[in-house]
């Protein structure tokens, strides 16, 4: 039954777009119902983030903008109106993107969606806090409860009151002792001696010493209680809300009206929720500054391969041998040890590495060039001294050389909890709040369960409203899939699928009313299994009364909406008509592309035979990084092999952290470590492998697909040749818009300027010289078939397969272009503007527009990312394509059509995070569907059988 939808403030029923021209949009008209969960798809390219996110979204956001006040305004500058007649019907818009939201390794789950600071509160107002010299209970006194336990404990015991004014510090401390003498004190106690205060005392300033006041010498009794008080007073005063008693034994005991460790005498400051922040000097640890991990600079990184001599680029930082004269230092030190620069360094005896990583106090005399038969006496700091001088006082650009002789390790004083000691050591239910964080959202629920009857009665009333925050937050992270990130997971280290689901999450907590979310892809990187929580979530959003617009290719996404748009029929210039809508049954009896394949019209065919392989296998053994369990995968080589699991099952630690820095260390000599593992087999089969992931394939706008797979480098030489390039005497060079001669220097090149804008993201505008052309009037003057440079950058690859047809050099790589489903965009189209999955093609047709070996290995993180069924079906043929040649193929998705036409699958599970990191089937697809325990099985069974 269909929810009761709540009525519309606005009045409208719509949201009504009338003309609609952004990009490729063909001046259309759609009409999208309010209140409910809308799905805009079609093929790759056709226009449906034009209509959603240029027109819709801009315009909401337009609108936004223009409430504020004109001086407002006048900062921020006046946004342009997207290219529409007409849209009514228009709320509040949050636009939910695939970008992960922050690159800053400070940002974490738990502070992105808040629970992390209602921990920090929850701490802060009910944690119990402990000693970390003794592990004992620390307690907080006010001053009658100090009186009461001296009178209880030395009733009629001769005691010395004391106030500590040092405690663990070095000095000769002459000034305090005429301070404490003039408050009119005649004895104190230095290192548990007690002495009468003399002129001119001091102490030895390079000892570490403990002083106390002697305040008072009593015997407290019942009867005294006034004078006692007034003793305990001073001395609170004195030790600053700290004393101590020592009975006639010269025994002390500590009191404290802070927090405090009767036994050692440490105390703690009164906690608050900043002390419990890693990203606040009050909280953080300051070894690791709240990062968790720090930098060193390693023996290993500093000689990576001990069979080279010095002379021949053995110690890393220093390179090959050369007049220098750290050279001219080792070549005078070594010999002492019988070694020189050309004896390889395992080699060495363990004094002269020594020597040479951590230097020596000796001076060494080298000999001077300048003036013959002198000696210069020089000191060696050694290599790591001075990278570890360069690392504090160095430049950016030094910093940058710096990171290749970088390991980073787990913080070493905190353990990667992040935070200094003393916060660490603050406890509910026997746990710190960084236990909780390194938790996983499934395991965190769990504990929170209950709780309260494992607290203390203060502690309850305090922690109720509190709790039922968290639970509420935890609650939400459960509903969109996310039960296996934990609270430490740093937001930059999450795909854009996982940041996206995060921020829906946090947006479902706020409970808005009224509101247009439009959402790009949110089931990227979802398991079908988890799909249906998903939609529950989008639904819940709708029935609060919000307009939901997703963006989406997903089968059970579409099925499941209230309304669908479908745009196309094909990509770019193609594409941009609405081919199809209507609710899901209506649409499905429509004859788009679309509909074809989601009413099983149209389908990605299962091969009929599988591939064996080439009786190879790659084998990695016994690996535990991570929630892997002693895992031990198996890659037959010459086969597509997919690697499928749900959410956080280990894939992404399988391959991307421990199969591919092992092999990119075989293979390139990456520094990169990878997850811990006992060994592979194998490898002699491959001769190279190549890793193609979502990554942007660069972050400013001069990067294009042009660029990137070298395209332009051959565009660039097929100018040059022209005969008008020859009579004016252009080389290469003119035509590129990185370097000086053909560009427009106002904009360098760039085709256009960048606005800062303080405190809104930076804004781009094109460039008024060259009116986003990128290079100058007598550059452009030099044409091909009537094109100038400038014309080619802004052709699609579809336009410049006609174009190059006689080129066949450029004509190859537009081609691996098209094959891989990017027809649509144009080949100067700027990086920045590429979604994770087209940045993914442009990657991979630059590798498949190189002559491959028939043994290299690729591996590929969701190629479907971004993709239509029809665009599966293409990039499908190219994938089989390579392995026909003998490659392998070894891809890491959750599409049922990719896993279905796979000839081998590795499923993970059984569920994500720790309960997760298990291989639980692995075989053909037809056995893994037979797998109980499977969730991949169960819906491989499905389609396999449809």
């Amino acid at each position: 039954m269909k929810p009761q939808h709540l009525p519309d403030p606005t009045g409208y029923d719509h949201i009504d777009v009338q003309g609609a021209r952004e990009h490729n949009l063909k001046n259309i008209d759609v009409s999208i119902p309010r209140n409910q969960l809308v799905v805009v798809t079609g093929i790759s390219g056709s226009g449906k983030s034009s209509l959603a996110f240029d027109t819709i979204y801009a315009e909401g956001q337009r609108r936004y903008m223009e409430s504020f006040s004109s001086y407002a305004r006048g900062f921020i500058g006046e946004m342009e109106r997207p290219d529409v007649d007409k849209i009514s019907g228009l709320s509040p818009v949050i636009s939910i993107e695939q970008k992960t939201t922050s690159r800053n390794p400070r940002s974490t789950v738990g502070t992105v969606t808040e629970i992390y600071d209602f921990l920090r509160l929850l701490y802060a107002r009910a944690g119990e806090a402990f000693s970390y010299v003794t592990g004992r209970r620390m307690v907080k006194q006010s001053q009658d409860q100090i009186i009461d336990q001296l009178l209880n404990q030395f009733e009629g015991q001769k005691t010395t009151l004391l106030a500590p004014t040092v405690k663990g510090r070095k000095g000769h401390y002459r000034e305090l002792f005429v301070q404490i003498a003039r408050l009119g004190y005649t004895k104190v106690r230095v290192d548990g001696e007690v002495m009468d205060i003399e002129p001119k005392m001091q102490l030895d300033r390079y000892k570490v010493h403990d002083i106390e006041i002697v305040v008072d010498r009593i015997v407290p009794k019942a009867e005294d209680r006034y004078r006692l008080s007034q003793s305990v007073a001073t001395a609170l005063k004195q030790g600053k809300g700290a004393m101590m008693v020592m009975d006639a034994k010269d025994e002390a005991q500590y009191f404290s009206q802070n927090l405090m460790d009767p036994e050692s005498g440490i105390s703690y400051d009164d906690p608050a929720p900043n002390s419990f922040s890693f990203n606040s000097p009050y909280g953080w640890c300051p070894t690791c500054q709240g990062l968790g991990v720090v930098e060193e600079i390693t023996e290993e990184s500093v000689i990576p391969d001990r069979s080279l001599s010095i002379s021949r680029g053995g110690i890393a930082p220093m390179g090959e041998y050369r007049e220098a004269w750290i050279f001219k230092q080792l070549e005078v030190l070594l010999k002492k040890h019988k070694v020189s620069l050309s004896t390889p360094l395992e080699k060495f005896p363990p004094e002269a590495i020594e020597l040479v990583l951590y230097g020596t106090d000796e001076p060494v005399p080298v000999p001077s060039k300048k003036y013959p038969g002198t000696k210069w006496d020089t000191k060696f700091d050694g290599i790591i001294n001075f990278l570890k001088r360069q690392q504090e006082n160095g430049t950016d650009k030094i910093h940058d050389w710096l990171k290749d002789f970088m390991v980073i390790r787990t913080c070493p004083e905190c353990q990667g909890g992040r935070l200094r000691q003393e916060s660490l050591h603050f406890k509910i239910d026997n746990r710190n709040i960084a236990e909780l964080a390194e938790m996983d959202i499934r395991e965190l629920a769990d504990t929170l369960n209950g709780i309260e009857d494992r607290l203390e009665d203060r502690q309850k009333v305090i922690a109720h409203e509190v709790l039922k925050e968290i639970r509420k937050r935890v609650g939400f992270l459960l509903d969109v899939g996310l039960d296996y990130l934990t609270l430490n997971r740093a937001l930059r280290t999450l795909s854009g699928g996982e940041a996206q689901r995060i921020r829906l999450a946090t947006q479902i907590g706020t409970q808005l009313t009224g509101v247009l979310y439009i959402m790009d892809e949110p089931s990227i990187g979802l398991h079908q299994r988890d799909n249906v929580r998903l939609i529950n979530s989008l639904k819940n959003l709708r029935d609060l009364g919000n307009t939901v617009l997703v963006v989406e290719h997903d089968k059970d996404m579409m099925l499941a909406s209230d309304y669908i748009v479908d745009i196309g029929p094909g990509a770019g210039r193609h594409g941009g008509n609405i081919v199809g809508q209507g609710t899901p049954d209506e649409f499905l009896k429509n004859g788009s592309t679309t509909a074809d394949y989601l009413s099983g019209r149209q389908g990605i065919e299962v091969p009929e035979k599988r591939r064996k392989g080439n009786g190879h296998k790659l084998v990695l053994k016994n690996c535990t990084g991570h929630n892997l369990k002693n895992v031990t995968l198996k890659i037959p080589l010459g086969t597509l092999t997919c690697v499928t699991g749900v959410s956080g099952s280990g894939k992404s630690s399988l391959i991307h952290e421990t199969l591919f820095p092992l092999l990119n260390q075989h293979f390139y000599r990456s520094r990169r470590e990878p997850l811990e593992h006992k060994s592979i087999e194998g490898l002699e089969h491959l001769d190279k492998v190549i890793e193609v992931d979502q990554s942007p394939i660069g972050r400013t706008p001069r990067s294009n697909p042009a660029t990137y797979t070298n395209l332009f480098t051959d565009i660039r030489a097929l100018y040059a040749e022209l005969p008008e390039s020859k009579i004016r005497g252009y080389k290469p060079g003119r035509f590129s818009f990185n370097v000086k001669g053909g560009r427009c220097e106002d904009c360098e090149g760039a085709g256009m300027k960048k606005i800062e804008m303080d405190f809104l993201p930076d804004v781009h505008i094109n460039c008024e010289t060259c009116k986003g052309k990128r290079f100058n009037r007598e550059t452009l003057e030099v044409r091909f078939k009537g094109k100038s440079v400038a014309d080619v950058l802004d052709m699609t690859v579809e336009s410049a397969l006609e174009f190059f047809e006689n080129q066949p050099r450029i004509l190859r790589k537009v081609q691996t272009l098209n094959d891989v489903g990017l027809g649509y965009i144009t080949l100067g189209q700027h990086a920045t503007t590429l979604s994770g999955g087209e940045a993914q093609r442009v990657k991979l047709s630059e590798e498949l527009s190189k002559r491959d070996t028939g043994k290299t290995l690729y591996i590929l993180d969701e190629p479907t990312t971004g993709l239509h069924f029809q665009d599966i079906r293409h990039l499908l043929a190219v994938l089989q394509k390579l392995v026909d040649k003998g490659n392998t193929v070894l891809i890491i998705e959750h599409n049922m059509d990719v896993i279905k036409v796979a000839d081998y699958v590795v499923d993970l599970g059984p569920e994500g995070g720790g309960l997760g990191g298990q291989i639980i089937a692995e075989g053909t697809p037809e056995k893994v569907a037979k797998v109980k325990g499977s969730y991949t099985g169960h819906f491989l069974k499905t389609e396999l059988a449809g």
